[in-house]
């Protein structure tokens, strides 16, 4: 592979790609079209910006929007200050978003107001007690400012977007530049958050070098570069639609199409719109997309390559994808956030390794089978995916016990998913060690679902299992003991968690019992309650 430029940080790598191609359009958004040069020059600004509320080399700055320019030119800005950036799900409501601003300690959250209908401000003052003094939130201390797009909205703390760019102007060009400049490549440069089993949200800590590595390796095998059209449409809060997404376009000059809210039916019109070259989502995308009945009336001469992760994809559909749609390339491939891009199918594989693998390691990472000792197990062997390399984590951000637990002393991390190398290193994901399930997509955990459907003061104990799902892979269900005198109605608890979590976190039932099952050894027994619901029972006790 062709080694990554020596750029080293983020804002070094922003500087060079500005001036060696300045005119190249590396960001289109409806009507706004920005070039490596305007991204620069952009990000400079909300640099300045973020100087001139006290942001010091370190401080987190959250942002909380959809997939914009304005995520795009705000996130090079947090990097230029010398910031970390910590992305949160715009699926997330009040409780959720007002934990992780806790835990991180952010003093700066950037959030679009008016986003689907909802106010982000509203949301947080709810849980989080309204303005107090010059406190955009009671209970949030150390969030000192909150920059607001879309939607105008002032009050304490809240600066509109024209008046936080205004500020900017009171810091020198020089000033700024010298805290680009003195950024480290060993910095930590975002804090991706993840709930994990515990049901306590969790920051991974990455450093700008490992992931510019990371992504370079990744661009390589996909070939991504100068010419591609590339539309965003994982978030950009999420590790892969920041990193795989945002940062790389950049890094290579092709132009990322940020998708505020994608829409798989319309799908096509996206390619034809914007001559799209990538296209990155799960099977079931692909597969839509083959069965819709104006399929060979649309032109998708302009695509080039396929980008599924880590699933079982039917060979057929592989084939199908390459002969039908046109994809010169279809590539899996597995990673997670703690340990970066792991392993990738290659351009010379065949259908079946494709469909049925996520491919080899990439340069620089070692990824282990191992069983309970941690020792590696032979080919064909399922145990513990263990991996290695410049891509793991720095760690869990103000967790040593967490990082203890998830990093062995030789510096090999526990996925907690189990796998089976094949003779020739292909990597096959067969299962997970830990409860997490992936529904539509996104990661869900069973511990972080209970505990925020005990908010509702109907439930005394809830416990949360994962059911298999035609339409979005896995999806939850509760079981529920009501609180003493309480009478709760399952629809009306359903209702209330659509309007408080992310609706992939939303259970699909809540079956109501008067007591939970548990295990000898006086555990909740999940494999009970997954019997129940698969048989759509209420369990025995």
């Amino acid at each position: 592979m062709k080694p990554i430029p020596s750029w080293g940080t983020v804002p070094r790598m922003l500087r060079a790609t500005a001036e060696e191609r300045p005119d190249t359009v590396v960001c289109l958004d409806g009507d706004v079209r920005l070039t490596q040069r305007d991204l620069r020059a952009f990000a400079a600004r909300v640099a300045r910006s973020l100087i001139a509320l006290g942001v010091g080399p370190g401080d987190r700055v959250a942002v909380w929007a959809p997939n914009t320019w304005e995520w795009v030119v705000t996130a090079f800005g947090i990097w230029d200050a010398g910031a970390i950036i910590v992305p949160l799900s715009t699926r997330g409501k009040g409780i959720e978003t007002a934990e992780l601003l806790r835990r991180t300690g952010c003093s700066v959250l950037v959030t679009t107001e008016g986003f689907l209908g909802r106010s982000s401000v509203d949301m947080l003052a709810e849980v989080a007690g309204p303005a107090r003094g010059e406190l955009p939130f009671a209970d949030l201390p150390e969030l000192r400012h909150v920059v607001v797009l879309g939607t105008p909205r002032t009050g304490p703390g809240l600066l509109p977007w024209p008046e936080f760019l205004a500020a900017g102007e009171a810091i020198t060009s020089a000033h700024a530049e010298d805290r680009a400049l003195a950024v480290e490549p060993g910095d930590p440069f975002e804090i991706l958050c993840t709930s994990g089993t515990t049901g306590a949200p969790k920051g991974v800590v990455l450093d700008g070098s490992q992931i510019m590595r990371a992504y370079w390796d990744w661009a390589e095998v996909i070939r991504l570069g100068a010419g591609d059209r590339y539309p965003i449409v994982s978030p950009f809060a999420h590790g892969f639609g920041i990193n795989a997404g945002l940062l790389v376009c950049v890094q290579r000059g092709a132009t990322m199409v940020p998708v505020p809210v994608f829409n798989p039916d319309a799908a096509f019109d996206l390619i034809e719109d914007n001559r799209l070259s990538v296209l990155a989502g799960p099977p079931s995308l692909f597969a839509r997309m083959l069965g819709r009945p104006d399929l060979p009336r649309r032109d998708l001469s302009s695509l080039r390559v396929a980008v599924v992760g880590a699933a079982t994809v039917p060979t057929e559909l592989v084939r199908a994808m390459q002969t039908t749609m046109g994809f010169e390339q279809v590539v899996n491939a597995y990673g997670l956030i703690e340990g970066s891009c792991v392993t990738m199918t290659r351009a010379e594989d065949p259908p079946e390794t494709i469909a049925a693998t996520a491919g080899r390691p990439m340069p620089g990472v070692e990824v282990r089978i191992a069983g309970d000792d941690e020792q590696p197990l032979p080919a064909g062997e399922r145990g513990e995916i263990l991996v290695r390399g410049y891509g793991v984590m720095h760690g869990y951000w103000n967790a040593p016990d967490l990082t203890a637990a998830a990093i062995n002393d030789d510096g090999w991390l526990r996925t907690g998913d189990i796998g089976v190398l094949d003779e020739a290193g292909n990597l096959s994901i067969v299962d997970r060690k830990k409860e997490m399930f992936i529904c539509n997509g996104f990661n869900a955990y069973p511990a972080e679902i209970e505990n925020l459907l005990l908010h509702n003061d109907a439930l005394d104990q809830v416990a949360v299992v994962a059911v298999d799902d035609a339409t979005q892979g896995e999806v939850a269900w509760a079981y529920a003991v009501p609180a003493p005198g309480a009478d709760p109605d399952e629809e009306a608890v359903i209702t209330w968690a659509r309007n408080t979590m992310s609706n992939y976190k939303v259970p699909r039932r809540v079956v109501f019992v008067p007591q939970l099952p548990t295990t000898p050894n006086g555990k909740i027994d999940k494999a009970k309650l997954r019997e129940a619901a698969r048989a759509n029972l209420t369990p025995a006790t």
